[in-house]
């Protein structure tokens, strides 16, 4: 699909993509591309936006990687930028780019594969840490890996079923950030949720829930989505500073988790090799489970193969 369609059509999806307010019915269809000093308590008062107050974790600072500029796309560094050195190097920054398919963040997989990546987020917060265990049922019965994206208030409620798909080898767990907000250095919003205001609070969304998952794997986790996939160019080169490539999506096949199983099939069904699928897990009794379930085996049996991002990304 064109960029120019997709863009009218994301427009048309209003709130699809904020995916942790209760199903509202289908509302589109939709194709697209630490503190400074000293440790603060694990959770901390979320800043209020439509999807309520909830938990946040705060990590200690890392050490510091040399100041870089912020032209062309980001690059990672093996030392992770600390938060003061993150506030030194993009103070006075302004962003130049906006939205899901900026500079900085992977809305498909290698020109030429073949396979296709599922991802799923799990936004958190009220309305949105249900567990939806008929879809992961039907991934682990047919042998469909997936990317899981996390956030961290999600984990928090749901600690036995995060320690499930955490010990799964079909499932990759991803950081979908700390207070699901989009990730911005200007406070810019999308679908009525606030961004991150400056480049610290961008930091301490994405460092938040990296050091959580860190602590709870052993391993860092290699990819992050912000909440509601909406980005600033300067904020991917925060997260990119912090070891963690920026996903974004091809395919929105459930749109926040509103559409109906008839939608969700429709949308998975017409999927093309090489795309990144967005969909939802913490909507359980919605049309994602069903739609993927009636979708999936077909595509199979014709042979497609499914992926976690990092058996192709690295």
């Amino acid at each position: 699909m064109s960029l120019s369609r997709r863009t009218l059509l994301i427009a048309a999806a209003g709130s699809a993509l904020a995916g942790c307010q209760p199903a509202a019915g289908p509302a589109g269809r939709v194709t697209a591309a630490a503190p400074a000093a000293g440790p603060l308590p694990s959770t901390a008062p979320e800043p209020e936006s439509p999807t309520g107050p909830e938990a946040a974790t705060t990590p200690a600072a890392t050490p510091a990687t040399a100041p870089g500029t912020v032209s062309g796309p980001p690059s990672t560094s093996a030392t992770l930028a600390g938060r003061a050195d993150v506030l030194a190097r993009y103070a006075g920054v302004e962003p130049s780019e906006w939205g899901l398919d900026v500079t900085g963040v992977l809305t498909s997989l290698p020109a030429g594969e073949q396979a296709t990546a599922l991802t799923f987020d799990a936004c958190g917060g009220p309305g949105g840490s249900g567990y939806d265990a008929d879809l992961i049922e039907f991934l682990r019965t047919h042998e469909v890996p997936a990317t899981l994206f996390l956030n961290a208030r999600w984990i928090d409620a749901n600690p036995a079923e995060f320690e499930s798909l955490a010990g799964d080898p079909l499932f990759e767990i991803a950081n979908h950030g700390t207070l699901h907000r989009p990730l911005s250095v200007t406070g810019r919003s999308a679908y009525g949720i606030a961004g991150t205001g400056d480049a610290g609070e961008a930091y301490d969304e994405v460092a938040g829930n990296l050091a959580k998952l860190t602590a709870l794997l052993g391993r860092p986790p290699r990819f992050f989505r912000s909440g509601t996939a909406h980005y600033d160019d300067v904020a991917t080169r925060i997260a990119a500073d912090l070891d963690q490539r920026v996903a974004g999506f091809t395919v929105n096949a459930d749109a926040g988790a509103t559409f109906t199983s008839a939608q969700v099939r429709e949308e998975v069904a017409a999927t093309p090799p090489g795309a990144v699928v967005i969909a939802h897990l913490n909507h359980p009794g919605g049309g994602t489970a069903p739609g993927f379930a009636a979708a999936l085996p077909p595509l199979l049996a014709a042979g497609r193969r499914f992926t976690r991002l990092s058996d192709v990304l690295g």
